[in-house]
């Protein structure tokens, strides 16, 4: 079976053009057939802060009303995807940026209200990616770049986390490949100490998982990140690594970072 690799990016390395254009010519360097995965959450909430929308967060994840979901589909699926393929392009890497409407790569459904309501987001399930149209641009050459924007197949567009999307690719395209899922961010991994970068957890088994939210280990945007990891690896792919961007040679075989385990 060959085997993908499914990243994804997002934090400091997207703000800094200076990270993003290093980890662009290490992605490109990756051997093998690769899907890119990216947010941008930080640069939207910058825009929405100047058109005067205020983002809203809860435990990591963003309530998307009208108004921020046309500036996240902006952000994500203009400024950021099309400046990361072009960048691609320009370094050898035949790159197609997507949303999850196009091909209907990803098609979400709008998340019930609960106690909260998250507005426009889509949660996925595992029929909502078509790993058949990512297959065929895989053996047509090309590099599939999925921004955070999904769709309900009736019109909705939809803000989508994109450590989901990642987690439910890696999943899906585990059935045609030996998949594995990297979290690129710009710590060297999870950390038992924020304070301190080189606090790095090299492994985290999933019934360690509850215990490392108790005590405060892991908190804000790291949970949805490892809950979606320890996902990915229940289901299917073969190997879930998190670490920064620039060790992404060494993080992508599991030699830096930090690595999920059952």
């Amino acid at each position: 079976m060959k085997q993908l690799t499914i990243i994804k990016i997002g934090g400091n390395v997207i703000d800094n053009s200076e990270n993003l254009h290093q980890f662009l010519l290490d992605f490109t360097a990756l051997p093998g057939d690769k899907i890119l995965v990216h947010g941008g959450g930080k640069i939207a909430t910058e825009l929405g802060e100047s058109l005067g929308v205020e983002a809203k967060m809860v435990d990591g994840r963003r309530i998307t009303d009208i108004e921020t979901l046309r500036i996240v589909t902006m952000v994500y699926a203009g400024l950021i995807n099309k400046n990361m393929v072009a960048q691609l392009q320009a370094k050898g890497s035949n790159a197609i940026g997507l949303t999850g409407a196009d091909g209907n790569i990803i098609k979400a459904k709008k998340r019930p209200i609960k106690k909260i309501d998250y507005g426009f987001v889509g949660d996925l399930d595992e029929h909502s990616v078509s790993s058949t149209t990512l297959d065929s641009l895989l053996k047509a050459g090309l590099v599939p770049v999925l921004c955070a924007i999904t769709h309900d197949g009736e019109t909705q567009l939809l803000n989508t986390n994109a450590d989901t999307i990642a987690s439910s690719v890696a999943v899906a395209m585990s059935a045609l490949y030996e998949t594995r899922l990297v979290y690129c961010f710009e710590k060297k991994g999870v950390l038992k100490d924020v304070t301190d970068d080189d606090s790095v957890v090299r492994e985290i088994k999933a019934d360690e998982f509850n215990g490392l939210k108790a005590d405060g280990t892991i908190q804000g945007g790291m949970i949805p990140k490892l809950h979606n990891a320890f996902e990915a690896i229940k289901k299917g792919v073969s190997a879930v690594y998190i670490g920064k961007a620039n060790e992404l040679a060494e993080l992508a075989v599991g030699t830096f970072g930090t690595k999920m385990l059952k």
